[in-house]
């Protein structure tokens, strides 16, 4: 797969899943499924979409799990619409998916933005999250402390101020190519580049950046970083901010790679507080932002061993 291929084939590639869309929260959603039993809905960040799970969806599916990895709002092969890319919207989207596909609830994994939106899903809507499972994101007020208080934390999260532009950013995003979504990946991921042997990472990078160019694409993707910094002073934000107050009541893994470049490691350390329930850390050494593909085996591992877990809390 290149850069010349069409955008269906890198949205929808063939393999062992299936494709196909629901509705959910006023649009139509991409998924890509596997398996059959207890329900694991997968989010993917920025920049990405959810190809980022391809390694652990035939893992959960062996398992016996039912593993759906879906494209969030404006990205892949899902609807861009106008607007409604806030954080709480974008979590109803999350779990309308998992109403549309007919569970009573889902164990939840995100990763990155993914993972706002899954400490924002299991805020708003707990009845429906069995287990929440975060990568590579704190809480988001743990988030917004960090950014606001943490000088380093500020620095490492300076391309979400560059977000704040008008219409730049998009253009840098599918300049050449998208050459900037690769740089990025390469630059947030530890020493192993994303992807393992076989996988070349530059094949995962190079869906990225062929992603990342279909139309509208990048504009969807960084609202959400727009609305999480110029929403800070507004009422909207503080009541969202207010609202995420309320503590997560279901088990939690919280996945986090000690190199991470973006989100520090001393930001993601101290999540628990805003957990009722029981809260496993986990550190992975040598790992940058990019846990689940760096090393997808050991992710896999962890991940599948928790959810299996009948005592979590210990």
């Amino acid at each position: 797969m290149t850069l010349a291929d069409s955008p269906a084939a890198v949205i929808r590639p063939e393999g062992p899943w299936t494709h196909r869309d629901v509705a959910a929260n006023g649009a139509l959603f991409h998924i890509a499924e596997m398996g059959e039993g207890p329900l694991v809905l997968l989010v993917h960040g920025f920049p990405q979409y959810w190809w980022a799970w391809r390694h652990q969806l035939p893992a959960l599916a062996e398992a016996g799990y039912r593993a759906v990895a879906m494209d969030l709002r404006g990205v892949g092969g899902s609807d861009r619409t106008p607007r409604g890319y806030d954080p709480a919207n974008l979590a109803l989207d999350v779990t309308g998916v998992i109403r549309s596909l007919g569970e009573p609830d889902a164990a939840l994994v995100g990763h990155d933005l993914g993972g706002y939106l899954a400490w924002t899903a299991a805020v708003m809507r707990p009845k429906l999250i069995r287990r929440l499972v975060v990568a590579s994101m704190p809480h988001p007020r743990r988030w917004r402390a960090a950014m606001l208080r943490d000088v380093r934390q500020t620095a490492a999260g300076s391309y979400i101020w560059g977000f704040q532009r008008p219409w730049l950013p998009e253009r840098r995003l599918v300049a050449d190519d998208g050459a900037l979504v690769e740089r990025l990946i390469r630059d947030w991921a530890g020493p192993r580049p994303p992807g393992p042997a076989g996988d070349a990472g530059v094949l995962a990078v190079e869906n990225y950046r062929r992603a990342m160019c279909v139309p509208s694409t990048a504009h969807c993707s960084v609202e959400p970083y727009r609305w999480l910094v110029r929403s800070l002073a507004r009422p909207d934000g503080m009541q969202f901010y207010r609202r995420m107050k309320r503590p997560v009541r279901v088990p939690t893994l919280h996945l986090h790679g000690s190199l991470d470049p973006v989100m520090r490691t001393r930001s993601a350390a101290g999540s628990g507080e805003y957990v009722e329930a029981p809260y496993r850390w986990r550190l992975f050494d040598g790992l940058g932002h990019y846990p689940h593909e760096e090393d997808p085996a050991g992710f896999t591992g962890e991940l599948v061993h928790w959810l299996s877990d009948p005592e979590p809390d210990r």
